[in-house]
């Protein structure tokens, strides 16, 4: 059965089409795209499972593809650049709308092309993983990474529609699957205690691939982000508790390599270290971490950063995060289990103390 979502933003507000929805694209696309032109941008693992499928329900479009090499360490403005080159040399115009198919390296580098092309053109989300479903397709942020930090340059842009469709995630490898349920643990923590504790009673279902608890889990987690970003679109307050375990976790994938470590694997040894922070600080509960730990590790998630991080370097590369505000670093941390706030008031001596504790 197809959910459908609105991700309300005034002009700009857009669907998320939840459930068996890629054999309806043929009658449920057309309406999100501008004019005849269509580009599509995939990657070389992605692209020999859908890549046909999805052209063929576009056939009334003139179409373009775009297959990149897969992978974090290709989310470049180089890469990005070969998505303006084939959209020049095929003489696309300001009507052409993009289409990102695969997860959300791909999804944010065809989005901030589309946000860049001829100033702006049409964009929609074709998700493939868990983690691009439930996050990263939602929201409008776009980007590429650069060496002395994620995602560092990027715009917010939003599509006109995403599609999550829950059958692809069946072609996952199981780590992949583990890293989107650590963003799907992320919402439970930040604004909605009674998620938390589904996903204890349900985080088995979750791993079998069970399609039921799957689509309950995207549309809850969809739900949960499309209410923060209606409130705060830009990130100038309250989205950034969406962050939750990011700052610590975008430092772990820099130090290690874009790519060592996936996206939401370093988030959860994020949020790990963002919740024994907020024990330290007297915020929450110590039996909260503990639950916490409980469900990364069911989820086959880590629950500890890398020993070879030194404290140091891991509080220069948190210092690069994009929530800095004139030089203070801003962690999104716990008052209570689904109760998230954004603080830069917090004893620096007390974040080293996290470190030591929770690297492996």
């Amino acid at each position: 059965m197809l959910k459908r979502l609105l991700v309300e933003l005034g002009e700009r507000s857009y669907p998320i089409l939840i459930g068996s929805v890629l054999e309806e694209l043929k009658e449920q696309l057309p309406q999100y795209i501008k004019g005849q032109q269509v580009c599509i941008v995939t990657n070389e693992t992605v692209a020999p499972l859908y890549l046909e499928q999805i052209v063929e329900h576009l056939s009334d479009f003139n179409v373009l593809t775009v297959v990149l090499p897969d992978g974090e360490s290709y989310k470049t403005m180089a890469t990005v650049t070969q998505i303006f080159d084939q959209l020049l040399e095929n003489n696309h115009n300001r009507t052409t709308t993009i289409v990102a198919l695969g997860g959300g390296v791909i999804g944010d580098m065809a989005g901030f092309a589309a946000a860049c092309y001829q100033r702006g053109v049409g964009f929609v989300q074709i998700p493939t993983t868990l983690l691009s479903q439930v996050d990263s397709s939602v929201g409008g942020k776009t980007g590429v990474n650069h060496p002395l930090g994620k995602n560092m340059i990027g715009a917010f842009y939003q599509p006109s529609c995403v599609v999550a469709d829950t059958r692809v995630l069946k072609s996952l490898p199981i780590r992949e699957l583990s890293a989107g349920i650590a963003e799907v643990i992320k919402y439970g923590l930040i604004c909605d205690a009674p998620f938390f504790d589904w996903l204890e009673q349900n985080v088995g279902k979750l791993m079998a691939f069970d399609d039921e608890a799957l689509a309950y889990a995207i549309e809850r987690s969809c739900e949960n982000k499309a209410k923060v970003v209606a409130m705060d679109e830009r990130e100038g307050g309250i989205r950034a508790i969406l962050n939750l375990g990011h700052t610590f976790g975008h430092a772990i994938e820099t130090a290690m390599g874009y790519g060592k470590w996936l996206h939401g694997e370093a988030v959860a040894a994020g949020m790990v270290m963002a919740v024994d922070l907020s024990v330290r600080l007297g915020w929450v509960d110590a039996p909260l971490l503990t639950r916490l730990i409980a469900l990364l590790d069911a989820a086959k998630l880590p629950i500890k950063a890398p020993s070879e991080i030194s404290n140091a370097r891991f509080l220069e590369l948190m210092s690069l995060d994009k929530k800095v505000i004139d030089g203070r670093i801003r962690l999104v941390l716990l008052k209570a289990l689904g109760g998230a706030v954004v603080t830069s008031d917090v004893d620096i001596e007390r974040v080293k103390e996290t470190l030591d504790a929770c690297k492996g």
